[in-house]
């Protein structure tokens, strides 16, 4: 072979060979998550929002081989805590658990809101339902629902009905509950339910709306008085709580929800990768106890895909648009 060609060769020989010697010395890029996970609830800890938020991220952080740390950052019905995470760098590190009022009521509540629940998100999936239950202060005068519709049609403005924010969930279904008995309470509003729930143990106030994941322990230990769930059937979580129907109230009958969102942009691989994270702690039958136990309502898994969720909160700010203007809760 001529000194020519034999260069020729090895030329050809040498490309491929630095090729490969500069891609085994290009570091790969690691795989999603390579950090700790910020979930921000957007109440405070020890509302239903949270535990849900607890409960999932358990086993979230298990399945993601990275801690899914809980951050509560709360105001304004929970559009504070959302505002911010939806500002959050779109990198998969920062998720929230959005609910019913933040990404379905929020719009109608507050005109000048700074997002929109239905545009603004990468959708995760749905948590968990959470039937509403109607609950008073333990010595509330009042021997079942039926009295106790009586008493608030009656002596509304001498009551104080709590809730956890304009928007919340407590806020939006006790709004729709007061229109329908022509009450007028007094509002008490806290940071969450957790505080809310705090003062209606102590007696402070006297009645509130909410969803049944944080009321079950208390109201098994007899420290608050519930009426009723607003159900068509009675909840396993609470066999002896009769519901809205059974006392006379069947127009009367909300589930809330929770569910897991990205900040828009979040890039396809990151939000599948939650998403999946997401379904197997929903089909893991320890966390699914958890959340049963507490009452959660885990039958809508149509909405744990991203795609389903998409189409519930599209379909909850509606339906919550008309509610609210016409209780007049809207402004």
């Amino acid at each position: 072979m001529s000194p020519n060609r034999m260069h020729r060769a090895a030329a050809r020989l040498a490309v491929p060979l630095l090729a490969a010697a500069a891609l085994a010395a290009t570091p790969a890029r690691a795989a999603y998550p390579e950090r700790p996970i910020t979930m921000i609830v957007p109440f405070a800890a020890g509302g239903p929002t949270d535990v849900v938020a607890r409960i999932v991220a358990e086993h979230m952080s298990r399945t993601l081989g990275q801690q899914v740390v809980i951050e509560n950052v709360a105001g304004a019905g929970g559009t504070t805590g959302i505002l911010r995470a939806s500002q959050a760098a779109p990198d998969g590190y920062t998720i929230m658990m959005g609910h019913m009022g933040t990404h379905g009521a929020a719009p109608a509540v507050y005109p000048d809101l700074k997002y929109d629940p239905r545009t603004d998100f990468a959708p995760i999936g749905l948590a968990a339902g959470t039937p509403i239950v109607v609950v008073a202060r333990k010595d509330f005068p009042a021997k079942d629902f039926k009295e106790f519709v009586a008493k608030v049609k009656a002596d509304s403005e001498k009551l104080n009905e709590a809730h956890a924010g304009v928007g919340s969930v407590s806020f939006t279904t006790c709004s729709l509950f007061n229109s329908l008995l022509g009450a007028k309470p007094t509002r008490v509003v806290y940071r969450g339910t957790g505080p809310a729930l705090n003062d209606l143990v102590a007696g402070q106030v006297d009645y509130m709306c909410d969803q049944i994941v944080n009321l079950v322990p208390q109201i098994q230990a007899g420290t608050i008085k519930a009426y009723a769930v607003a159900l068509p059937e009675r909840s396993p979580a609470l066999p002896d709580v009769p519901t809205t129907k059974e006392g006379g109230l069947p127009e009367f009958q909300v589930t809330a929800w929770n569910a897991v969102f990205a900040p828009k942009g979040t890039p396809p691989a990151v939000v599948k990768r939650l998403s999946q994270a997401l379904l197997a702690s929903l089909d893991d039958a320890a966390t699914r106890k958890r959340l049963l136990d507490l009452g959660g309502d885990l039958s809508n898994t149509a909405a744990r895909t991203p795609e389903g969720l998409q189409k519930l909160v599209e379909s909850e700010v509606a339906r919550w648009n008309k509610v609210l203007k016409a209780t007049g809760a809207a402004k």
